[in-house]
């Protein structure tokens, strides 16, 4: 296993997410098969995986329960357990005390090693600044106390919102969980992001390094490529290996959902193999092969031409990322912005067009955005 060097820790380098557990049935709240997971945190502590993350709203709430139950089985200093406040289910009120208790008391513990504000993004950053709950400042309080031992956020926000963020409150975050991998280096533009964060010295916890799936199963043609380059290594290894070739990157979190899935991963994670740039030729290739985007750049003339002012670039950036793989990300983060800011404020003049420099077609990607937004579930 490697590990990375974090204050006086050494954590695998490959973490075990709770998020995508083995489930019995279908559906967002079908139980948890705990026979198979525990069988699945066995294989992975033997080989080397001291790094477990979980969070209040996973497995519809039955993640934290489950592998605390789970890792009572194991000396309670042989692993480093992670969970989150919900924050991102922005409520009428928060209890963050009661809130806190609770967790720790599902998960069976005295203390969590790290502890994460969960996806501070553009709706609810003003809910984490609110005096009126005082959610960061009691947690603060809980790592002067030791019942939190390393203190952080993850975020699935736009840059400028991470930024305001960590003005806020960076001197208190010890890390930063992003969703980062070779795809989304372009799509959700987080080379920006994972720079802004070396630049800051905030260590990075990965999330998504596979995009849910997406690049463990690439075409027929590239995977041929793949293993004509590394035969002995999978699909998704090459995701991981990306990763590993980032400094500043620490644990790559993992929502493992079978044995043959950790290990799979736990081979990636045995050593180094860093990519030669043929290598990271061809994972370009793939990339740009996935992305039918948009050609935005952001240059911002049909917002000076918008009579609705809206945030044209940014409502593109969503669209393509909702277009690539339809989730809960874009949804999420139009839900955060006013109403007459969103895509279907767009009343179809048709300026905006007029003046893209790339030809795109705004009003009819802002329609079709919206038709899919309203056709989500609801953020």
């Amino acid at each position: 296993m490697i590990y990375q060097d974090f204050q006086d820790k050494k954590l695998s380098a490959l973490g075990f997410g709770a998020m995508r557990l083995p489930i019995i049935g279908e559906g967002f709240d079908a139980p948890v098969n705990e026979e198979e997971a525990a069988k699945m945190v066995d294989v992975a502590t033997k080989n080397g995986i001291n790094y477990f993350d979980t969070a209040y709203g996973y497995h519809a709430g039955a993640s934290e329960r489950v592998m605390g139950q789970i890792l009572r089985n194991y000396p309670r200093d042989s692993y480093y357990l992670a969970s989150k406040f919900p924050g991102h289910e922005v409520r009428e009120s928060w209890d963050p005390k009661a809130q806190f208790e609770e967790q720790l008391e599902k998960c069976g513990v005295d203390y969590f090693d790290f502890y994460l504000l969960h996806n501070v993004y553009e709706r609810n950053i003003d809910v984490y600044f609110d005096e009126r709950w005082g959610i960061v400042e009691y947690l603060i309080e809980q790592k002067k106390n030791g019942r939190i031992k390393h203190l952080g956020f993850s975020t699935h926000g736009l840059l400028p919102t991470i930024e305001r963020f960590i003005e806020r409150y960076g001197e208190h975050m010890e890390f930063c969980q992003i969703q980062l991998n070779y795809l989304d280096w372009k799509l959700q533009k987080a080379n920006e992001i994972y720079q802004m964060l070396v630049e800051k010295n905030i260590p990075i916890w990965v999330m998504e390094p596979v995009r849910g799936g997406a690049l463990a199963s690439v075409s027929d043609e590239m995977t041929v490529k793949l293993r004509n380059l590394r035969p002995d290594e999978s699909t998704a290894a090459w995701a991981f290996r990306f990763l590993q070739g980032l400094p500043g990157v620490k644990v790559i979190l993992s929502g493992m959902s079978n044995i043959e899935q950790v290990k799979d991963n736990l081979k990636t994670f045995e050593a180094l193999k860093p990519m030669t740039e043929a290598e990271v030729a061809v994972i370009e290739e793939i990339r740009d092969s996935m992305l039918k985007m948009l050609p935005c750049t952001a240059c911002k003339y049909c917002c000076s031409e918008c009579p609705q002012e809206l945030d044209i670039p940014t409502l593109l950036h969503h669209y393509n990322d909702h277009k690539f793989q339809p989730g809960f990300i874009a949804p999420m983060a139009i839900a955060g912005m006013d109403e007459e800011k969103r895509p279907g404020a767009c009343i179809d003049c048709g300026q905006c067009k007029q003046v893209c420099p790339q030809n795109i077609d705004i009003p009819a990607a802002l329609k079709d955005f919206q038709k899919m937004l309203d056709e989500a579930p609801a953020w």
